[in-house]
């Protein structure tokens, strides 16, 4: 195994009682790997047995552009979506294999997938962001779980929609509007321009009952992760990744802010970390939130109790697909190099990846 190194007792609260971590866990992802000068996707399923110290790729689905988020569907099987400029859907069953691959190339009004898809809380209907090539609008489409096929489309009151999470009482949808002018490649461009923004959207209308904005337009609203106060009542954390001009400010700048019923949204802490930039976001333990810091090599952990401070929880070289597992106890960590493995229950640890592979931003856990 190779080395992770760990934080954990630096605070009492993180000894939060919990299941430990399984010795095998399923995973969903998307990577990448080169054949000569080229570049090929792939998105699979990778099975991980901590006891044996080994990582076997038991399903391995090449594509034709970069997937991004995935979503785990019943049974063990996921769905994987492109990211801009893509326009595909592919929905993987246990076995690994592709049951189903759409395009929208001909759908009307013709729009790019924004790389994240959640499903209704009934399992009936799939979400997707997405924008419209002609003005840059941002879009949610709501399919059909089964075909595929979009059969309503609601505005995200924003540019560059990214990742959705439904609310806890499964009545809403929040929507990440980056808020990141791009061309119809996907490029971000006028970036003096940029209008982030957190959406909740009502789940049988489509009506926005919200939607709420950080003082500094520069800082992206990208990725969304739940998890409680200590009181049970839920908090939404949000990674941000800094676009401003100047790199000393986005290398200083927050990439956490918080959103609740009572005090809406507002920065985590103004403290840096992960050099501006963080690439995905996990509930952590004691109603902390885990944040990759892609660019630094670090996971870093905020917590409710040193609210002012980051706990470097791993270092690793660019770190980014995070799942907590199981529940905020810990979290698996995908990297350059392999998996890493950090938890309040369990040591940490890391595995090489069993071939030459580029993981991409996110992953999930199969059931």
């Amino acid at each position: 195994m190779l080395p992770v190194a760990t934080a954990a007792a630096s605070l009492p609260a993180l000894a939060t009682p919990a299941a430990p971590m399984p010795d095998m866990v399923r995973l969903g992802a998307a990577w990448r790997t080169a054949e000569g000068d080229r570049a090929v996707d792939h998105v699979g399923i990778l099975q991980v047995d901590w006891s044996a110290g080994s990582i076997r790729i038991t399903s391995d689905i090449r594509l034709d552009s970069r997937a991004h988020g995935l979503l785990p569907e019943a049974g063990g099987g996921f769905l994987a979506i492109a990211t801009r400029p893509g326009r595909w859907l592919v929905r993987v069953d246990p076995q690994g294999q592709v049951v189903t691959r759409r395009r929208i190339d001909s759908e009307s009004p013709l729009r790019t997938f924004g790389g994240h898809v959640l499903a209704s809380p009934d399992g009936q209907w799939l979400y997707t962001s997405e924008t419209d090539v002609q003005d840059g609008a941002g879009w949610i489409s709501v399919r059909d779980a089964r075909s595929l096929e979009r059969v309503a489309a609601w505005p995200s009151h924003g540019l560059d929609p990214h990742q959705m999470q439904l609310s806890d009482d499964g009545r809403s949808l929040f929507v990440a509007n980056g808020g990141i002018p791009r061309d119809t490649s996907g490029k971000k461009r006028d970036l003096d321009r940029m209008a982030p923004s957190l959406v909740r959207l009502d789940l049988q209308t489509g009506q926005r009952t919200g939607q709420w904005h950080l003082d500094d337009p520069r800082l992206s609203i990208r990725h969304l992760a739940w998890n409680r106060h200590a009181d049970g009542t839920p908090l939404l954390g949000i990674a941000l990744q800094a676009e401003h001009d100047d790199a000393s400010r986005r290398r200083d700048a927050p990439v956490l802010a918080l959103w609740d019923e009572r005090q809406g949204l507002r920065l985590a802490t103004r403290a840096g970390g992960g050099a501006g930039y963080a690439g995905d976001i996990s509930a952590g333990p004691g109603g902390g939130f885990i944040v990759s810091g892609q660019r630094t090599g670090e996971g870093l952990l905020w917590h409710p109790d040193a609210p002012d401070d980051w706990l470097t929880v791993a270092r690793l070289t660019e770190p980014c697909a995070l799942a907590a597992w199981p529940s905020p106890a810990g979290v698996l960590i995908g990297a350059a190099r392999g998996i890493a493995r950090w938890g309040t229950q369990a040591p940490a640890a890391m595995l090489p990846w069993p071939q030459a592979m580029n993981p991409d931003n996110h992953w999930v856990v199969l059931g």
